[in-house]
């Protein structure tokens, strides 16, 4: 029980402040005039503002809450570095029985794994969220299991009670990690990059040398080991070898009693472009496909083109010799010697042998075929002839040999069973058998040279091959058996897909890797990770995926197209995944690859240090013992030595209340009323 004295006023404060001040200044009147009865008039007044103040005696039958101490408990990615998840349930145990031994003491714990988003260890959002569920006035003390590593210290909340950290680790940990500083978001083929990379060593470092190596990898490929001074920022120079996404990979090995090998990786993807497509256009006999040439390779601005066109047909014999034919000597030696490899793309359209470049320039543009470059041959009529380019040096990487026959019928082209699956030609919008497309009215009939392995993407007239693509060393080409190719362009009965036929076709000549016929890709969709694997094979390999910790396992993908196979992997964990399916490989990166949580994985009190000075908490490292708790009063300091301390909040809650009036009306005006009567007859006595 609680009894206290409390005031009901029948009149406003500032009414009964004011009847109060003319009272006294009344009174003082009376006195400084000596009248005998001021006395008695004092008293009646006072009566009289005691019963407008109407007192009352309350009694409150009182119910005493416990106190509550809140114990946020990090689960987060960094707490199962080390032994810090054992350290972290054994504290919580310890501080459960201590506080449950101080009596009248409840207890709420809060676990905190990672933040949605890679958004890192969001304590101070928890303990908001807990906070908003008790009455602050039972709040005795919070105490913070972790190792420090908090992501939103800037969203503390108002806390009326000292708070705690219990900070797991060792005080010998230590931790080496790549930073990536500066990286382009795209880089031109063939030009140079650079990209900035640090090495960072935290905590207590042993001794042992400045140096630490780094490995760079572009795409999975065999890495190569730079030696670089730890701490210091250096620049590597790197160059993009095709279009599209390139993934850079860049890692230091694991040392020895380092904390976690997760952030000793950075990847870095940069989207490879072309400048400019430097095009070689050789034209042969003029033919009304040579304009259709031209112009689908001007109307590109990102094309460089140069076009070396024989103008003299073969028919006119006049005498004059070929070196005399032109005004101006043509730079065959520079295109086709000197100057070859500057060209991504060489086409033949309609040419035949006629002296005019020499077998040696012909072997040339074999040797920069097998070396990594891309020829088209548009053949015409002149490729089944006496003076075919097959027979030269380009017989020797041509996929197909003609066999004399020129066939000039009317034909639809269409797709092969090998070009639905073909990512040059799956995707041109056909219908089954081509019957969307304008004819074609010549056809060059061919053999494919099985030893070469070319696969044949269009059939043409009675199925022959029309469009055949091989690799030959290092490099690509493709033989079209027609030159009417133009009809499309033209809209000849309805035309054709020939703008986008040659797009892809330079595409996959230049080694897109999206049009690559075997290709393994991973791309990140939203939580979970989208694996595609193209394929010429019926059947696709199951792909072993291996997780950022190591652990693999293995995914068979679904065919969704012809050649295309796809599968989902959920992303349980932020980091770098590896996908390889026995022959290809690929990276992809959910998320950072080393997620927030890895950053900054050694223990420390420092980014919690301002909250707990403002609490009048501290921090104890667990490795050095469990501290005791004591209750100590709201305002004092509540650590110590070995010790931490909590508040007593005193809370209760009100079961029951009674209130007993004093001054009840009649008593007021009997007592008011005789007192002034006293008053009055003792100064009429006078």
């Amino acid at each position: 029980m609680n009894t206290s004295v409390i005031f009901i006023p029948l009149l406003p404060w500032p009414i009964i402040a004011a009847l109060a001040l003319i009272t006294a200044l009344l009174l003082g009147l009376a006195v400084w005039r000596g009248l005998s009865g001021w006395l008695f008039r004092a008293l009646g007044a006072c009566v009289v503002i005691l019963a407008l103040l109407s007192p009352r005696i309350q009694q409150e039958e009182r119910q005493t809450l416990s106190d509550i101490a809140i114990v946020v408990v990090d689960n987060s990615a960094s707490q199962t570095l080390g032994d810090r998840a054992e350290q972290t349930e054994t504290a919580f145990e310890e501080i459960e029985t201590r506080l449950s031994n101080l009596g009248n003491t409840e207890i709420r714990r809060v676990d905190v794994g990672d933040g949605a988003g890679d958004s890192g260890t969001r304590v101070m959002t928890a303990l908001t969220r807990a906070l908003n569920k008790e009455p602050r006035s039972r709040i005795s003390g919070i105490f913070l299991i972790s190792d420090g590593r908090i992501h939103d210290i800037e969203n503390v909340p108002d806390l009326s009670a000292p708070m705690h950290l219990l900070l797991t680790g060792e005080p010998s940990d230590w931790d080496r990690r790549v930073v990536v500083e500066t990286a382009p978001a795209f880089a031109i083929l063939d030009e140079e990059v650079t990209l900035t990379v640090r090495i960072d060593d935290t905590g207590a470092v042993p001794d042992g040398s400045s140096l630490a190596p780094l490995e760079v990898s572009v795409d999975g490929a065999p890495p190569i080991t730079l030696d670089v001074p730890v701490g210091r920022s250096i620049d590597i120079p790197i160059r993009i070898n095709h279009t599209g996404r390139n993934v850079f990979q860049i890692s230091t090995p694991e040392t020895e009693g380092e904390l976690t090998e997760r952030n000793n990786i950075a990847l870095v993807q940069i989207n490879g472009v072309r400048d400019r497509l430097r095009v070689l256009l050789v034209s042969g006999e003029p033919h009304p496909g040579s304009r259709t040439w031209r112009n689908l390779l001007k109307s590109d601005s990102s094309v460089d083109l140069v076009h070396f066109t024989i103008l003299r047909p073969p028919e006119k014999q006049d005498g004059v010799p070929v070196g005399e034919l032109s005004l101006i000597a043509f730079p065959t030696r520079e295109l086709f010697i000197e100057k070859i490899d500057d060209f991504d793309l060489i086409v033949f359209d309609r040419y035949k042998r006629r002296g005019i470049l020499p077998s040696v320039y012909l072997d040339n543009v074999r040797r920069y075929i097998e070396e990594g470059g891309a020829v088209l041959v548009a053949a015409g009529p002149d490729f089944a002839s006496a003076d075919s380019i097959f027979r030269s040096p380009l017989s020797e990487v041509l996929p197909a040999s003609p066999t004399a026959r020129v066939i000039e019928q009317g034909y639809r082209p269409k797709v092969s069973d090998i070009g639905k699956r073909h990512p040059v030609t799956s995707e041109l919008g056909a219908s089954e058998q081509g019957a969307d497309w304008g004819r074609w009215m010549r056809q060059i009939e061919v053999t494919p040279v099985d030893e070469r392995g070319g696969h044949v993407v269009m059939d043409g007239y009675e199925n022959a091959p029309l469009l055949i693509l091989d690799r030959v060393g290092e490099g690509r080409i493709a033989l079209m058996a027609s030159d009417h190719a133009w009809l499309w362009s033209r809209g000849f009965e309805g035309g054709g897909p020939q703008l986008e036929l040659l797009r892809r076709l330079a595409h996959w000549m230049m080694k897109e890797p999206e049009l690559e016929e075997e290709m393994l890709g991973a791309e990140p969709v939203g939580k979970d990770i989208r694996m595609t694997r193209r394929t010429l094979a019926d059947e696709a390999a199951p792909v072993t995926v291996t997780s950022p910790d190591g652990e693999s396992s293995e995914h068979r993908l679904v065919e969704t197209a012809p050649g295309v196979f796809e599968g989902t992997v959920e992303g349980d964990e932020i980091g770098l995944y590896r996908m390889s399916d026995g022959e290809l490989s690929a990276l992809v990166g959910l998320g950072p690859v080393s997620p927030r949580e890895f950053v900054d994985t050694v223990s420390g009190a420092d980014w919690v240090q301002p909250v707990l000075d403002a609490t009048r908490g501290g921090a104890k490292r667990l490795s050095e013992g469990m501290p005791t708790i004591r209750t100590v009063k709201a305002g004092r300091p509540a650590n110590g030595r070995g010790w931490l301390g909590v508040t007593p909040r005193e809370a209760y809650d009100v079961k029951d209340m009674k209130t007993l009036v004093l001054l009840p009306a009649w008593l007021s005006l009997l007592l008011a009323s005789g007192l002034l009567l006293i008053a009055w007859l003792r100064e009429g006595r006078r």
